[in-house]
C-alpha cells in the first residue's frame, strides 16, 4: 500500500466523521431542506445544522452565528477579499472619483487568495505584497509599513501550507486595529492543530474547511466577526442562505460530517500535536543526515507539527516523486505544466529554481506510524541516491543513522503499487546507471576512443551528458549523465542501449537513433516534454558529430 505523507493537501475522513455522515445521507429525518422552515421536517434538519454550526464555531471560539458555511476555504477565501472589494465597489459608484482601493497581502499565501488578488488587480485594485523573512514568516512590522489610508483588507495566512511557518496573526492583527483596517488570516492548515482561537487571533475574517482535520472534502467556513459583517457582500446570489452572505442549499451531511470532525480535532488537539511533532523530529533528522539537503522547514515551536519541507540538491523534482512510487507526497516542481514553474513560496525564499524544484512537503496526521516514516526515510535516501548517480553526482554514503528500513517503498518492485508510468519509460527510467568514464572505470589495456556531447542547463530542467566509447569503429559503451524528467532519463537510457553495437562510420547509427518524434511516439511523451527531447538529441548529435 502507498504510506501516505501528503496530509497538509488533504486528510483522510476519520472513520467516527464517516459514521455520522453515513447515518445523515440514511436517516428519514434529515431529508430535509434547513431552509424550508413551512414544515417540520425542514425545521428539524435547520436545528441540526445550527447544532453542527455551533460545534464547528467552537473550534475556533467563535459564536454560532459568526459562522458561514461554504464549499471550503478556496470558497471562503474568495468571499472574504472579493466580498469587502464588491461592498467598497459599491460605495465607490456612489462617490465619483473615489480611489479603487488598496489591500496588502503576501507571496507566500495560497494560490486562492493570490489569484483573487490578481483578478482585482485586473479590476484596478492597488495591491502591496510583503516578503516573508528567511523562515517565510510575515513580520508584523513590514504590515505596518504597507499598510495605507485607503487600505480595504489585509489578508495574512496563519500558517504556510508548504512551509508549515506559523504567522504572529496576534500582533499582525493589533496592527490592523491601529489603522482600523480589517484583517482575514487563511487558518486552514491551523484550525484543529495550533491555536485558533478567534479572541486571541484579533482577525474579522477567518478561513477553514473540513478535509484539513479528517473530515469531508467540499465544505468549510468563513468566520465573519459580527462587528466586520457590514463590510461585507455576497459573491453568490440566490436564496439569501448563510445570512445573506452565502446562497445555496445546505448539503447536510458535510456540514454534520464537519462538526465532528471539529469536535474530534478539539478534544485531540493535544495528543495529534504531540504525535505529529515527534513523527516531524524522527524526519527532520534523518533528512538533516543526508548530505546536500537544504531544510525549508523551521523545525521549532513556530512551525506547524506536521508539515516538513525540504530540498535535495542534484536531484529533478517530477523524477524524485516518480521513483518515490510507494510514498504520497508533494513535490515544489510543477514539470507536469507547460511552464515548468517551480514553488512560487521556495522562490519567495530565495531558493534558485533547481532547489524549489526538487523540494518535497511530507506531512503526517492522525494515523501516520513511526514505521511508515522510517520506511519513507529509506526510500527518499535510496531514490535521491539513485537520481543523483544517474546525473553525474555521488551515492549517499551508506555510514547515516539507520532509518529501520524495512523495504524500500520508493521501488515499485518493493510494494504492490503500479508504477506511475507505462511499462517501457517505467522500465528505462528504473534501468541501472551507465557513469561516465570520468566517474567509472575502463579495463586496464584497452584506448578506445572517446566521444562526448552535452547539451541543456540544469535551471532549464534538463541537462544532458553522453559518452561513446568506440572500438574499430563500433560503439561499444555508450553511457551517460542525466538531470531531467523520468521522460528525459528514459529516453536517455534507451538510447544508449539503442546506440550499442552500432558503426559509427557510416549512417547507420542515424537510423537506430530515430527523431525525437519518434521517441515521443515510443514513450507517450507528454506534449509540454517534448522541447527536452531536443535537449536530448542536441546531447548525443554533438557527441556523434564527426
Amino acid at each position: 500500500m502507498t504510506i501516505y505523507l501528503d496530509h497538509a493537501a488533504t486528510t483522510p475522513v476519520d472513520p467516527r466523521v464517516a459514521a455520522v455522515m453515513a447515518e445523515s445521507l440514511q436517516s428519514p429525518a434529515q431529508q430535509a431542506n434547513a431552509a424550508s422552515a413551512t414544515h417540520r421536517a425542514g425545521r428539524d434538519v435547520a436545528a441540526l445544522v445550527e447544532a453542527a454550526r455551533a460545534d464547528v464555531a467552537a473550534l475556533i471560539g467563535a459564536a454560532p452565528r459568526e459562522i458561514v458555511f461554504t464549499s471550503g476555504a478556496t470558497e471562503s477565501n474568495n468571499l472574504a477579499i472579493l466580498g469587502v472589494w464588491n461592498l467598497a465597489r459599491r460605495a465607490g459608484a456612489r462617490q465619483p472619483g473615489a480611489a479603487p482601493g488598496h489591500f496588502v497581502s503576501a507571496r507566500t499565501e495560497h494560490r486562492s487568495v493570490l489569484d483573487a488578488l490578481l483578478e482585482l488587480e485586473r479590476q484596478g485594485a492597488d495591491v502591496t505584497w510583503i516578503e516573508p523573512d528567511e523562515w517565510g514568516r510575515i513580520p508584523p512590522e513590514a504590515v505596518r509599513t504597507a499598510v495605507r489610508a485607503d487600505t480595504l483588507l489585509v489578508s495574512i495566512m496563519q500558517a504556510n501550507n508548504e512551509l508549515g511557518c506559523i504567522n504572529d496573526i496576534a500582533a499582525i492583527s493589533a496592527v490592523c486595529r491601529e489603522r482600523g483596517v480589517p484583517l482575514h488570516t487563511d487558518a486552514s492548515q491551523a484550525a484543529g492543530k495550533i491555536d485558533c482561537d478567534v479572541a486571541r487571533l484579533g482577525a474579522d475574517f477567518v478561513s477553514f474547511t473540513a478535509h484539513k482535520i479528517h473530515g469531508p472534502k467540499g465544505i468549510g467556513a468563513l468566520y465573519v466577526r459580527e462587528s466586520a459583517r457590514p463590510k461585507l457582500a455576497p459573491i453568490v446570489f440566490g436564496g439569501g442562505h448563510e445570512r445573506g452572505l452565502r446562497s445555496g442549499t445546505l448539503a447536510t451531511h458535510q456540514i454534520v460530517g464537519f462538526a465532528k470532525a471539529a469536535s474530534l480535532a478539539a478534544a485531540e488537539r493535544a495528543d495529534d500535536a504531540t504525535k505529529a511533532t515527534a513523527l516531524r523530529s524522527r524526519l527532520v533528522s534523518a533528512l538533516a543526515a543526508m548530505p546536500g539537503v537544504v531544510l525549508n522547514t523551521n523545525a521549532g515551536a513556530e512551525s506547524l507539527p506536521g508539515i516538513v519541507n525540504a530540498s535535495f540538491e542534484g536531484v529533478e523534482g517530477e523524477s524524485l516523486v516518480t521513483g518515490l512510487a510507494g510514498l504520497a507526497v508533494s513535490t515544489g516542481s510543477a514539470c507536469s505544466s507547460a511552464t515548468r514553474e517551480p514553488s512560487y513560496v521556495l522562490r519567495a525564499l530565495g531558493r534558485d529554481t533547481e532547489l524549489a524544484q526538487s523540494s518535497l512537503r511530507l506531512s503526517v496526521g492522525r494515523y501516520t506510524t513511526a514505521a511508515e516514516v522510517d520506511v519513507a526515510i529509506a526510500a527518499i535516501r535510496a531514490e535521491v541516491s539513485r537520481l543523483r548517480v544517474l546525473a553525474g553526482g555521488e551515492a549517499i554514503s551508506t555510514n547515516l543513522p539507520p532509518a529501520d528500513e524495512p523495504a524500500i517503498a520508493g521501488n515499485a518492485a518493493a510494494t504492490d503499487e503500479p508504477p506511475p508510468l507505462d511499462a517501457l519509460t517505467w522500465r528505462y527510467f528504473r534501468a541501472p546507471p551507465r557513469p561516465l568514464a570520468s566517474t567509472g572505470k575502463i579495463p586496464e589495456g584497452i584506448a578506445p576512443l572517446l566521444r562526448h556531447g552535452r547539451a541543456g542547463r540544469r535551471a532549464d530542467g534538463a541537462e544532458i551528458r553522453v559518452e561513446l566509447e568506440i572500438h574499430d569503429g563500433i560503439v561499444k559503451n555508450a553511457r551517460f549523465a542525466a538531470y531531467g524528467c523520468p521522460h528525459t532519463l528514459a529516453v536517455t537510457a534507451w538510447l544508449c542501449e539503442v546506440l550499442e553495437g552500432a558503426p559509427i562510420a557510416n549512417d547507420r547509427w542515424q537510423q537506430r537513433l530515430g527523431t525525437p518524434a519518434d521517441w515521443a511516439r515510443r514513450f507517450a511523451v507528454p506534449t509540454e516534454k517534448l522541447g527536452r527531447l531536443l535537449i536530448v538529441e542536441d546531447a548525443w548529435r554533438a557527441a556523434l558529430r564527426d
